[in-house]
């Protein structure tokens, strides 16, 4: 017994977080072009791609946030969540192709040319508000975030290995891996103004590209599973059984079955073994219930088939069943 709920039109929390986080991007990444022509640091190009890859990939993640929302029609029942890994996903990709494959492409090129960065003052101003700005759009991810794995009751790091809204996924590990990667260009031009050497420059490029493939390897790897379908988190699949074996009518539930719809959408099929006596009317009177109480527990639930079964082993005679026989 299942019934599509509509998606809600309002702005959701991760397209506000996508919108804050594209915004900043957008401004640091014409910051830091304007720092790198000062200054031709080479840690300061790839600064510079890394924020307008960014910029990019909120585009796409807004488009993933909007599209996914879609209602369900004729042609897809389920609705369009799963669209939504499909756009995060070749966001995820642009990271890769625009942000590491500059950066390091810059660096290689400032190891073989060794030629010397100018005046660093404007790019070490650049990198500190832009170290601000980043931090308080991974602040704004970072409270969503525990917002989020508290519905769920889960712990934060918890809900951030499993959790099923990748756009909010991306924006944190992007905030984040922009923060190291402004660490990573400080450090570089501090070493080559200290040394005289354009080396740390390159190298720093080069680190900042080899994180942005490390983040864009994760977030691939993470929409990928989800476009082909995954399952809640056991913990999730756990706290569902027992909400429907705790149903006095419900002797046990032998088979229980999840599977991603959208960013924190989930339908739940099951097979559950119902207290001897009950009429097809008591059976679908429970079911009703059976579905409030998951969604009340869990709101992101939107579908719930619930198929009656027997026990592997009859509890008349004590001879072996299959479910759903």
């Amino acid at each position: 017994m299942g019934r599509p709920r509509e998606a809600d039109p309002s702005p959701s929390a991760s397209t506000i977080t996508v919108a804050v986080a594209g915004l900043a991007n957008l401004g640091v990444a014409l910051a830091k072009i304007v720092g790198a022509l000062i200054s031709g640091s080479a840690a300061m190009v790839s600064e510079a791609a890394h924020s307008l890859a960014d910029t990019i990939t909120e585009v796409l993640l807004f488009i993933a946030i909007r599209r996914g929302r879609r209602p369900p029609d004729e042609a897809h029942p389920f609705g369009h969540g799963r669209e939504t890994y499909l756009w995060a996903l070749l966001a995820a990709l642009a990271t890769f192709a625009a942000g590491a494959g500059v950066s390091v492409f810059e660096g290689v090129s400032k190891l073989h040319g060794g030629a010397e960065t100018g005046d660093p003052l404007v790019s070490f101003i650049v990198l500190a508000a832009a170290f601000v700005i980043e931090a308080v759009s991974l602040l704004r991810g970072l409270a969503q975030l525990r917002g989020n794995a508290r519905r769920w009751n889960l712990r934060p790091l918890d809900y951030l290995r499993v959790m099923t809204d990748t756009p909010l996924k991306a924006v944190t590990f992007e905030d984040i891996a922009a923060l190291v990667g402004l660490v990573f260009a400080a450090t570089g031009l501090a070493l080559s103004q200290a040394t005289g050497s354009a080396t740390w420059d390159g190298v720093a490029s080069i680190l900042i590209g080899l994180l942005l493939a490390t983040t864009a390897f994760v977030l691939v790897r993470a929409n990928s599973e989800l476009l082909i379908g995954r399952t809640a988190p056991p913990e999730v699949n756990r706290l569902l059984r027992n909400e429907l074996e705790l149903l006095p009518e419900v002797l046990s539930v032998p088979v229980l079955l999840t599977t991603v719809l959208g960013p924190e959408r989930f339908m739940v099929a099951a097979k559950v073994e119902f207290a001897d006596g009950l009429t097809a009317d008591d059976i679908e009177q429970v079911a009703d219930e059976a579905e409030r109480r998951l969604v009340a527990v869990f709101p992101g639930i939107e579908m719930v088939f619930l198929d009656p079964t027997r026990s592997q082993v009859d509890r008349t005679t004590g001879s072996g069943t299959e479910p759903g026989r």
